[in-house]
């Protein structure tokens, strides 16, 4: 039988030193993407069912080109960190190792796809 003090219980579970940080990155990060998400949705949107050479000269077109991957980079990284978040509410030890990186994988993994596509059409 182990004997923990309090203080032994609590340690690792309060104020590691980076919640407040994390906290200010997705608060940023949604009101960023609160800005970014309409202009996208207004862009895909009006580009549906338009002919291939039409959705190539939109995003081929500088500010939307910059628009998309940004909304993709930070909405991806907002993805990472709130996902993040809920697994290490939810899971411990080595499963909450895994899922932390699979997620941080498919993010990254995401953004470096959408990025080359959007690459290949705005070069």
């Amino acid at each position: 039988m182990r004997y923990l003090t309090d203080r032994k219980r609590a340690e690792g579970r309060g104020a590691s030193g980076t919640g407040t940080e994390h906290h200010w990155y997705m608060t940023v990060s949604a009101v960023g993407l609160a800005l970014i998400v309409p202009v996208l949705i207004y862009v895909i949107g009006s580009t549906l069912g338009s002919d291939r050479e039409t959705v190539l000269g939109v995003f081929a077109h500088p500010v939307i080109a910059i628009l998309t991957g940004l909304g993709l980079f930070v909405g991806l990284q907002h993805f990472q960190k709130g996902a993040q978040t809920a697994i290490e509410d939810y899971f411990r030890k080595s499963t909450k190792k895994v899922l932390i990186i699979s997620v941080t994988v498919l993010s990254y993994g995401l953004t470096a796809f959408g990025l080359f596509a959007l690459a290949k059409i705005a070069l």
